[in-house]
């Protein structure tokens, strides 16, 4: 069965630097895209960014460009998302899902894991 599971959220001052794990079973990994994705509260879920794993390509938000970076580690079946220059409008559940790239980058993907949360104090 496809399970992920989300690890590494926690509270950081603003400024500060977290790093996201979600390791993913039960299928396949090169043949999935993962995608991480967050919700806080009182807003609609955005996607933050993705990496596939057929050619490697990324995308970002654009709110974290240049603060953010995806990247997989492959013998671990692994993608971690490195949060730099934490700000306190980053605070949100963070999801991660996968899929095909396609349905990551406009938002639906098949298959969640649960979330874990991120706090940026101010």
């Amino acid at each position: 069965e496809v399970q992920l599971q989300a690890s590494g959220g926690g509270l950081v001052q603003a400024g500060g630097s977290l790093r996201l794990s979600c390791a993913a079973s039960g299928f396949t990994f090169d043949d999935y895209a993962i995608g991480w994705f967050r919700q806080a509260p009182g807003k609609e879920r955005e996607g933050v960014s993705c990496i596939s794993r057929s050619d490697g390509s990324t995308y970002y938000a654009d709110s974290v460009k240049g603060r953010f970076t995806i990247s997989s580690d492959n013998a671990k079946n692994t993608v971690y998302l490195q949060m730099n220059s934490l700000k306190p409008e980053d605070t949100a559940v963070y999801y991660c899902a996968a899929d095909g790239f396609f349905e990551l980058r406009v938002g639906t993907p098949l298959y969640w894991g649960q979330g874990t949360q991120v706090t940026v104090s101010s």
